[in-house]
């Protein structure tokens, strides 16, 4: 493998000179310039990252974390955060860390270690000493993370009482809500839009609330107990997608119709809830925009560290499909 002194030797200059021909960094006139460039293609030189990473400051490296990457929300993420910043020239990296706070940390002393820019962070596990630690720039993804943290998420709460508002206007009576994992900040606020619009009802009992864990085994287990158990049940707000498939086949086991006889509403809009049979209904959330949005933030606080904290927030959108009746 060709070094640094071999492109020097062959271009007949200083290491010094083939140095600043590849940081751009410093004059030096074209003629020498163009010398240094074919020895460099002659001879297939790769340069040292490592050692270029060390005199600029920088690795044009950011990275992705995210909790579950066999959950199809975050691929679909993860595409748009790679997307924008291959636009921008950075090297994208994608961490799965099973929201497992060991590992994350792990992940965050080895990034550090090589200069990687920025972090873009999805996770329920992180920990604000943790956070305060991190030398880069990170923005929190999908969920707050930290109030120290600029961050990206959807209306969760809003979103999720114009879920349960729709499963009343096409004539459900008693609905229930399948939740996410309680230490996760969306999972708590679409909860709380779900009690907003039934905790004062008649009809309304705590058990009609059971957790799926964001795992469609999970969810589809609690499902069949709480139709067994409540058979009244005749529509289910899903806390995402990947549990409305596992709502889904606990009422084939139970041999209810849906929609006919349970109507189910999810959240987030994957594309697995287009392609299955009955597709879900449900609040979409704009994922590809949510990825670019937070790596566009991110790569204008790495260039811009003393930014203000930014939370923003954009809305769902209600997608009716098959899995939940026609208005009557």
């Amino acid at each position: 493998m060709a070094t640094i002194k071999d492109v020097a030797k062959l271009a007949n200059v200083s290491t010094a000179t083939v140095s600043r021909v590849l940081n751009s960094n410093g004059y030096v006139n074209e003629k020498t310039k163009e010398r240094v460039e074919k020895a460099i293609r002659e001879l297939d030189y790769l340069p040292n990252d490592v050692a270029r990473n060390l005199f600029k400051g920088r690795s044009k490296m950011i990275a992705l974390f995210v909790p579950d990457i066999m959950n199809p929300f975050f691929p679909e993420l993860a595409r748009a955060v790679e997307d924008v910043t291959r636009d921008h020239g950075y090297t994208f990296i994608l961490c799965n860390t099973d929201d497992d706070i060991h590992k994350e940390i792990a992940y965050l002393n080895a990034l550090q270690q090589k200069s990687v820019d920025g972090i873009i962070i999805v996770s329920s596990t992180i920990t604000t000493s943790s956070i305060q630690k991190i030398k880069v720039p990170v923005i929190a993804l999908d969920r707050i993370v930290s109030s120290d943290l600029p961050s990206i998420t959807v209306n969760n709460r809003d979103g999720a009482r114009e879920a349960v508002r729709y499963l009343q206007a096409i004539g459900c009576k008693q609905i229930a809500h399948i939740s996410g994992p309680e230490e996760v900040s969306n999972t708590a606020l679409r909860m709380q839009g779900y009690l907003d619009e039934v905790k004062n009802e008649h009809w309304f009992k705590p058990s009609y609330i059971q957790q799926g864990e964001y795992n469609p085994d999970r969810a589809m287990e609690e499902t069949k107990k709480l139709l067994t158990k409540h058979p009244e049940i005749d529509g289910i707000f899903v806390a995402n997608d990947l549990m409305g498939v596992g709502v889904l086949k606990a009422a084939k086991a139970l041999h209810i119709k849906v929609p006919d006889d349970l109507s189910v509403i999810s959240f987030d809009g994957i594309a697995l809830g287009e392609m299955i049979t009955p597709s879900l209904t449900t609040m979409a959330q704009p994922i590809y925009d949510l990825g670019a949005r937070a790596a566009e933030m991110l790569i204008k606080r790495i260039k811009n560290p003393n930014q203000k904290i930014i939370n923003e927030e954009i809305e769902v959108e209600l997608i009716v499909r098959e899995s939940t009746r026609a208005r009557s």
